[in-house]
């Protein structure tokens, strides 16, 4: 192979189709139903999605992080509130969600404002946690530079010793953001690169609309 040339690498997509007569009113029902479909395929993680931002600079950086709840008022996920996203979140709010889900040759395209959740929903969320993983938000530094992996193994033992499972809480620089959507996009992959793309939009009356989109 001709070294950086990746023209040969392509696959046929033709396991599935969107059909515009099949698809719910409400976005959010037609992200249940392909969720649950998601959630049932071994060896993936359904929840795991993309998450976009734009900084202070202009520059554009996009992240895996993990779906931990949807509804009808928005997708939420969690992280450290000093981190380089929520810096970019705090100056400039529109954010994109994307999830791919490979074995169902799928996407869905989210965009939309986020926010930060009330803080006794993030404490509800942390004390769900395992205790390794609140002991995580205790210990890392997010986005910071640190000298070397012995700095955050000591902070663990720092950390467990100051907390146990009974009485550890929420970090105040740790929570949730919802994001609340007004533009998500359903992607089917289909032969030939004519894909099924549906798109829901919000209305000026907060009611959702959807149209077709040429692949």
């Amino acid at each position: 192979m001709e070294e950086g040339n990746l023209h040969h690498l392509r696959q046929t997509y033709n396991r599935h189709r969107l059909d515009d007569k099949e698809v719910a009113d409400n976005p959010i029902v037609q992200f249940q139903r392909w969720f649950e479909e998601a959630t049932n395929i071994e060896g993936i993680e359904p929840n795991a999605m993309m998450l976009g931002t734009i900084d202070e600079e202009g520059r554009l950086s996009s992240r895996v992080v993990l779906l931990k709840s949807f509804d009808e008022a928005g997708f939420i996920f969690y992280t450290n509130y000093n981190s380089r996203k929520a810096k970019a979140i705090a100056y400039h709010n529109q954010v994109s969600l994307t999830f791919f889900w490979e074995a169902l040759e799928r996407q869905v395209h989210i965009q939309g404002k986020a926010y930060k959740v009330p803080a006794e929903v993030s404490d509800q969320y942390f004390h769900e946690r395992p205790y390794g993983h609140q002991i995580g938000a205790w210990v890392s530094p997010q986005s910071s530079i640190i000298p070397d992996r012995a700095y955050l193994e000591d902070r663990v033992k720092q950390f467990e010793q100051e907390f146990t499972p009974e009485s550890i809480e929420r970090p105040p620089h740790w929570g949730g953001y919802r994001v609340e959507i007004d533009r998500i996009e359903f992607w089917q992959g289909r032969p030939n690169r004519l894909h099924d793309r549906i798109e829901y939009r919000l209305d000026d009356q907060g009611r959702w609309e959807n149209q077709r989109l040429a692949p």
